[in-house]
């Protein structure tokens, strides 16, 4: 086994590889920006070694400092979490160029599989179904008109690299096409230094609907059941479940046979994920592939046992699958929620500061991946992602309900965060029900806005319990009538009853 594994990455993804290597005795290195410092991936590691300015571009994105820390410390492998240069072919073939080992698939199949333009006729080469689209770049208005044309509207402006919603624009009639592809064609050159575009089919109110591979390098390829992942929110995850409630045993043998044949078309290697949106016929279709780890695997992790993280070392190692498919099977429920530094009010905006106070969740079946304690300043220059609660539950409903205790016990004060918004979002009739698709924020938009509890945070509240304290003090020190004072007393009880504080 590796002696030494560096984690080319930060945040949560960081500390949950470190730890998957400290079981296996496998020493860590950490890498990290100015503004990551303190953070508790550095604190874990073995070794840490800071590799410039708070800026991706300068540090997490800087393949040759990650590579000559490596070298510094002797690292026997890279694993590249999720983000940054995960899904970089090029980072890949560095690695394998100074004789270490990237823990993640080939140089091919990153690059094949990352542009989804060619990952598309790959797939239609392996007979796995495609959403209708077209098989090329869109670099000119004439083109693109001819293409929206043959498919029909609606469609979608996606871009050809990258995820998380960006390069993505909705069209619905001619007149937008242009405007919509260039702007698409902007976005994706900012985000993803590539303006490549393709057109697709849109499929109205579909399920996003994802399958766990895994892949040794003696060709063996099995899947590890599905997740459900429609709640979103500008075209990125928010809470991830599985079993999927939309699932049938039929569909899942079939949908899980084409994820295999998906992985296999390319000899992937590692841990991969393919995404399928599913319409309300449970027609499927191949979305995407991502060629690395998932935010959401440790949903799969809670109903299946297996430890994701430790399958992907052993397959770099060399190791054939610990798993036959016919072993596998899915126990119980479980159910993530992404929690974010930002304003659910205010458009999602990141909210991005100094942690004041923290309380986790606890209990049996509870799992909360971060990276943040109390009296972190959560970075400007990253995704706001700060951690992930994920809950396991014999049922759903258990799931959920154990979800919600914990949404309304975990706190984090000094910042916005979307606790709230989460916790509404597990009210929601038509999430208790598992009748949801991807508009279901846009669908459930009045429940979930005009209900929503204002964030106040925890030293708000404490500050006031402390003036609230002081005054009674000096009240009952001074020894005139009670009379005299019992407005201001029962004003600051009534103040302090809305404000959450009992004790007054």
């Amino acid at each position: 086994m590796f002696k030494k594994i560096l984690i080319a990455n930060r945040g949560e993804i960081a500390v949950r590889v470190i730890r998957s290597c400290q079981e296996m005795g496998v020493k860590t290195v950490a890498v990290f920006s100015e503004a990551d410092r303190r953070s508790l991936h550095v604190r874990y590691a073995d070794e840490a070694y800071c590799i410039g300015p708070p800026p991706s571009a300068e540090s997490y994105l800087r393949m040759d400092k990650i590579l000559e820390v490596a070298r510094i410390t002797k690292a026997d492998a890279i694993h590249p979490g999720y983000g940054f240069l995960s899904e970089n072919p090029e980072f890949s073939h560095l690695i394998k160029k100074s004789g270490l080992i990237f823990i993640g698939p080939s140089e091919f199949s990153i690059r094949t599989m990352g542009n989804k333009i060619s990952a598309r006729q790959r797939m239609i080469e392996a007979g796995v179904p495609v959403v209708p689209g077209t098989k090329e770049n869109i670099t000119d208005k004439k083109q693109a008109l001819k293409a929206t044309e043959n498919i029909g509207f609606p469609v979608m402006i996606k871009a050809a690299a990258g995820g998380g919603g960006k390069g993505m624009r909705l069209v619905r009639k001619k007149e937008e096409v242009w405007e919509a592809v260039q702007s698409a064609k902007s976005e994706a050159l900012d985000s993803f230094g590539n303006d490549s575009i393709y057109v697709e089919k849109y499929i109205d109110s579909p399920h996003h609907i994802e399958f766990q591979i895994l892949a040794d390098k003696h060709g063996n390829v099995i899947h590890l059941f599905e997740r459900e992942c429609s709640v979103q929110r500008r075209h990125q995850k928010i809470i991830e479940e599985t079993p999927s409630p939309l699932m049938t045993d039929k569909l899942r043998k079939e949908m899980g046979r084409y994820a295999v044949d998906a992985a296999k078309a390319v000899n992937y290697e590692g841990a991969g994920t393919i995404e399928f949106l599913v319409d309300n016929d449970l027609n499927y279709y191949f979305l995407e592939m991502n060629t690395r780890l998932q935010v959401e695997h440790p949903v799969t992790e809670n109903v299946t046992g297996i430890d994701l993280v430790k399958e992907q070392i052993r397959i770099a190692w060399g190791h054939k699958l610990s798993y036959r498919q016919n072993e596998l099977t899915q126990n119980g429920h479980s159910i993530e929620c992404r929690i974010y530094a930002e304003d659910s009010d205010n458009n999602f905006m990141p909210s991005p500061g100094l942690i004041k106070k923290m309380t986790e969740p606890k209990g049996i079946g509870v799992r909360v991946d971060g990276y943040v304690f109390e009296g972190f300043e959560v970075p400007v220059y990253y995704d706001p992602l700060i951690s992930k609660l994920i809950t396991f539950g014999k049922t759903r409903t258990e799931a959920i309900n154990r979800m919600k205790r914990c949404l309304e016990e975990y706190k984090l004060g000094g910042i916005k965060t979307s606790l709230h918004f989460l916790k509404r979002i597990m009210e929601t009739p038509d999430f208790v029900k598992g009748k949801y698709n991807t508009h279901f924020i846009d669908q459930n938009h009045d429940f979930l806005f005009n209900n929503i509890v204002k964030d106040d945070t925890m030293e708000n509240t404490e500050d006031m319990a402390a003036i609230a304290a002081l005054l009674e003090y000096q009240l009952n020190l001074n020894h005139t009538p009670e009379n005299n004072h019992s407005s201001s007393r029962n004003a600051w009880k009534e103040f302090g009853r809305k404000k959450g504080v009992t004790r007054l």
